[in-house]
């Protein structure tokens, strides 16, 4: 849609670029997000993403990844009622190499009821997540991609001062690019431009 183009955002410092639309805030130095994380928010539509950076969990199949680390969000977040919709195959990213051995990325979307910060259960919002996980076996790392679309906003929760209580009003009504393209945006222009971001001592 006009003015919601995604473009190409720096991200931990320029090392990591992504393009999604700049309605998308940076709160990462607003709230106490740790420095593995950057955070990006729609304030209008309660819409989010963050980029994580974690070491590689050598235990956890490539084939099940994504959806491995949706289930592991719900468990972390005490989600109720969460639930895998989709999930992709394993792809590799031939444009993300370090040292010519392609990144490899799954993908999964997911939809369960959690809380924003301390709120409680009494305050669930339902949304549907999407979550990419790069997978850089070369650094040692595990890349999470996540994006928050609400569907019904509790009325209880602090979201509803911002955007509402009840069901979600659909992206494109509000002149917006769908959360699920967003996210394809995301991951189909994630980008490393400094491996040293990992610690690998040395060009790609």
């Amino acid at each position: 849609m006009p003015g919601d183009d995604c473009v190409e955002r720096p991200l931990f410092g320029g090392a990591i670029s992504s393009a999604f639309p700049l309605r998308f805030q940076d709160v990462s130095n607003i709230r106490e997000v740790p420095d593995h994380q950057e955070v990006f928010v729609d304030p209008a539509r309660d819409d989010s993403m963050i980029f994580e950076l974690l070491d590689l969990k050598h235990d956890v199949q490539d084939n099940r990844s994504a959806a491995w680390f949706l289930q592991d969000l719900a468990t972390e977040q005490n989600a109720e009622g969460s639930m895998v919709i989709e999930q992709s195959g394993v792809v590799e990213v031939h444009g993300l190499c370090y040292r010519n051995l392609p990144a490899i990325v799954t993908t999964a979307v997911g939809q369960m009821a959690i809380s924003k910060g301390r709120q409680g259960r009494e305050a669930q919002n339902i949304v549907r997540v999407y979550l990419a996980n790069f997978r850089l076996k070369e650094v040692g790392t595990d890349v999470l991609i996540t994006a928050y679309e609400p569907i019904v906003i509790n009325p209880l929760s602090e979201s509803a001062l911002t955007v509402g209580a009840g069901l979600a009003t659909p992206a494109m009504q509000s002149g917006c690019i769908p959360m699920a393209e967003v996210f394809k945006s995301a991951v189909s222009s994630f980008k490393v431009h400094d491996w040293n971001l990992f610690g690998a001592g040395g060009s790609a």
